[in-house]
């Protein structure tokens, strides 16, 4: 007979607390540990894979969606995809004065990239931790996480591209020598340059900063609520049970609303501040 000091020892190796579920989720397939808050040697694999992943996919359908175009009567997908980018090419026209050959496709790329990205989250929880159970590398993959809206290396990095647009853009339209008058007159004059200097690189920070933050902090939340419904289920009694799959059934419903809401956010923010590149102060 087994000692029962062993099985005990082995529920609790096997039955992970609350708290340790949730810090496991929450840890990224990396490529080493890290060991400072901000690290830049460490790579999240994981966030790398599924950011390219939901790229090409979003390429694919809007590939697929163009090549399979007619003039007749559209299907419900051509309708869809018609919908969406007559949607984008309304919003840039009202925030860009300019050429919009570049910035409309821009932000239809960005609209259903990051979409997709934050659509990861319908999976579930414990998807790839079974799964790598079963195939017997958990111990190589220790921790997984699927959506890449939810790495703040994900959206800063987006952002980070959205902030060389902005330079881009700054300097292609008013030129070096406009855009380095505006940062030192604007918009105290240039008797102020000092202050103009230190608040126009504080605008600029700023806008990178949140354009990222505010995108992984509500996805981020998100998927800690659904690892949190999931703990009901993992009470294994009726009541955990029924009420994980009453709770997740609405979280799942309500997070629909969250993951295109944070896309359009995030596209039309994208706009706003190329079309402010596009004008002075």
């Amino acid at each position: 007979m087994s000692n029962p000091e062993n099985i005990s020892q082995s529920v609790t190796e096997h039955a992970p607390t609350a708290s340790e579920y949730i810090v496991h989720h929450l840890g990224h397939f990396s490529s080493q540990p890290q060991t400072f808050i901000v690290d830049m040697s460490v790579i999240n694999i994981d966030t790398i894979f599924w950011s390219i992943l939901a790229g090409v996919v979003g390429c694919g359908l809007l590939y697929f969606a163009a090549r399979r175009a007619t003039a007749g009567v559209p299907g419900r997908f051509q309708s869809a995809i018609e919908m969406l980018v007559e949607m984008v090419e309304e919003q840039s026209k009202n925030m860009i004065h300019g050429n919009r050959s570049f910035i409309a496709p821009l932000a239809l790329t960005i609209f259903v990239w990051v979409a997709l990205m934050n659509s990861l989250d319908f999976l579930p929880v414990d998807l790839f931790s079974q799964l790598f159970h079963f195939l017997g590398i958990d111990s190589v993959i220790r921790h997984h996480r699927v959506v890449p809206t939810a790495d703040l290396n994900g959206t800063i990095g987006i952002s980070l591209g959205v902030f060389a647009l902005m330079l881009y853009y700054n300097l292609k339209i008013k030129g070096l020598g406009g855009f380095l008058h505006e940062i030192v007159a604007a918009p105290f004059g240039i008797w102020l340059a000092p202050f103009n200097i230190l608040l126009n690189a504080i605008e600029y920070v700023a806008k990178t900063v949140s354009l990222g933050m505010r995108l992984f902090g509500n996805m981020f939340a998100g998927e800690l609520i659904f690892l949190l419904i999931a703990l009901l289920g993992a009470t294994m009694t009726t009541y955990g049970i029924i009420g994980q799959i009453l709770a997740g059934s609405v979280w799942a419903i309500f997070h629909i609303l969250i993951v295109f809401l944070q896309a359009f956010i995030f596209m039309m923010l994208t706009l706003i501040y190329l079309g402010q590149a596009h004008e002075g102060h």
